[in-house]
């Protein structure tokens, strides 16, 4: 004979569903997301995606050309600790066109001449330091690049950009309160980096404390 499920049994499963879907889907977050961590380095123009504390994927990103810092007007990226405030763009197809965080209902490839709007995804980070107060009405954003050619090096005016696979790769997998750290130095002076590292055979020394 077969028995009855539990309805607290019904319950913990759905409430474990939810949470499942909740960073992979355009559904309502329950909560915040404590689970991922990201990890930019402005030297290396890298970021590391962090999942329960283990290094998980690697993105080649861009920071400010114009330096780090969080002075209103000046297009620095600033430093330290971040948390992403507003996720926008769920089910717009990739290489979308946002003006103004809205979509234009233009579409445009990677490295489409002549052509430098934001694209495909934007996650809106809000600064947790004294010295990246201003982070969120400065606009500072994850967000898509059709100029992937200049991935790997200084070239936005202090946002973070990212290729158009990886944004929408990363927005799947993050959810609202995700938080952002952004280094001055290598990612394996981080732990995670450290871990990331030799995980990939590139060292085998131990973290700076």
């Amino acid at each position: 004979m077969t028995g009855r499920t539990h309805p607290r049994t019904l319950l913990l499963a759905a409430l474990a569903l939810v949470s499942a879907l909740a960073f992979t889907s355009c559904g309502t977050q329950v909560g915040r997301d404590k689970r991922n961590d990201m990890i930019v380095s402005v030297r290396e123009q890298k970021m590391l995606l962090v999942r329960d504390g283990k290094p998980v994927k690697e993105y080649k990103i861009s920071t400010s050309k114009f330096g780090i810092g969080d002075r209103p007007g000046s297009n620095y990226t600033p430093l330290g600790r971040m948390q992403v405030a507003k996720k926008i763009g769920c089910g717009q197809p990739a290489g979308a066109v946002f003006k103004s965080r809205r979509p234009t209902g233009e579409v445009i490839k990677p490295n489409a001449p002549g052509r430098d709007p934001i694209v495909s995804r934007i996650m809106w980070l809000e600064g947790k330091e004294g010295h990246n107060r201003n982070a969120y009405r400065r606009f500072i954003y994850i967000h898509g690049t059709p100029e992937e050619r200049n991935l790997g090096r200084p070239a936005s005016y202090g946002c973070i950009r990212m290729g158009t696979k990886d944004v929408v790769d990363l927005y799947n997998r993050i959810g609202y309160g995700a938080d952002v750290y952004v280094v001055r130095g290598p990612l394996h002076q981080t732990k995670a980096g450290h871990a990331w590292a030799q995980k990939q055979g590139r060292i085998s020394t131990s973290p700076r404390a």
